[in-house]
């Protein structure tokens, strides 16, 4: 016999300081003195926001003013199957109270979780909450111009850069076997002093992508790969154009997608862009954090995140 299919919507509840609500389930529900993200079931008519919003007073007796969707992500439990559209809630009037009788805390996501046990359904976005919402993608083409780069480099790390990708395609042939070894190291270097994370695009040797923070998938790279047999501390990132590669990047087990192109870039040149509306049809069905890549910058991270995106990756748009 099939499982019961449930719809819930769940708030991650964070204040300006990144420090974020979880609640403790009453005696008389499942999984009793489990903690997790407030919310519940979505009845039919309402959209997820909605369903959240009356969560959120009947359980907290808080009045939600902004919130916007983040990662849909399903979790089989021994006796039903939970959809869970988690949105993180971030501006809202009233003083969260346990109106059920539950206890609540508030946490550092960033650290290790002070109050247990955690509803499993909970771990994966407390995981996904320490994975920064810029991602920069080096683009320095050759030997020459990797003094330049490194300064805008730093400078970007400065200003709160903590996610890098080393993709360097256009590198010269006869220069790859040293100065590219060379460049991949000094933005590795960069990175480290900045405690930032530094991935290797699959274009480049294995080796270094553990030597590095692990590896972003190009599309092609996907069929037959699995993300679990990297090594335990290293990001698994994939690229996705369409619907094909997301089921890809999905069977791969990558840790977050990058999806786009959304907005007219010069890197792809003639080519139609995707749209907010696509990106958004996308990133709702991946099941982890979602990058929007392609006329990307922080002035176009709040639009990004209203349409589902954890943040934004970019060439050119995160440089000084």
């Amino acid at each position: 016999m099939s499982k019961p299919f449930i719809d819930v919507a769940a708030g991650l509840i964070l204040k300006p300081d990144g420090a974020l609500l979880l609640g403790q389930r009453p005696a008389d529900k499942p999984w009793p003195g489990w903690w997790e993200l407030p919310g519940g079931k979505i009845e039919p008519g309402e959209t997820v926001l909605q369903a959240l919003a009356r969560e959120l007073k009947e359980e907290l007796d808080i009045e939600v003013t902004r919130a916007t969707p983040w990662v849909t992500y399903v979790h089989e439990y021994p006796k039903n199957i939970v959809r869970l559209a988690f949105c993180k809630v971030t501006e809202w009037n009233g003083n969260p109270t346990g109106l059920e009788g539950q206890n609540l805390a508030w946490v550092n996501p960033l650290a290790p979780i002070d109050v247990g046990p955690l509803l499993p359904a909970t771990e994966p976005p407390l995981r996904w909450l320490k994975l920064p919402n810029q991602y920069l993608i080096t683009s320095i083409g050759n030997p020459g111009n990797l003094s330049a780069y490194l300064d805008q480099l730093n400078s970007a790390l400065d200003r709160g850069v903590r996610l890098v990708q080393f993709r360097e395609p256009a590198w010269p042939a006869a220069e790859q076997t040293t100065s590219l070894r060379h460049a991949f190291e000094q933005v590795l270097s960069s990175c480290r002093a900045a405690g930032a994370q530094c991935l290797v695009n699959s274009i480049h040797p294995h080796t270094w992508w553990e030597q590095a923070d692990g590896v972003h998938l190009r599309a092609r790279d996907m069929q037959n790969f699995n993300c679990n047999t990297l090594p335990k501390h290293c990001l698994c990132g994939a690229s996705v154009h369409n619907q094909a590669e997301l089921k890809q990047a999905k069977d791969a087990n990558a840790d977050f997608v990058v999806i786009g192109h959304v907005c007219p870039t010069p890197s792809h040149l003639g080519e139609n862009a995707m749209g907010w509306d696509q990106f958004a049809a996308l990133a709702a069905q991946a099941g982890r954090p979602a990058f929007a890549i392609g006329g990307q910058s922080p002035k176009t991270i709040e639009t990004a995140q209203t349409h589902g995106a954890h943040g934004i990756a970019a060439i050119r748009g995160l440089l000084p």
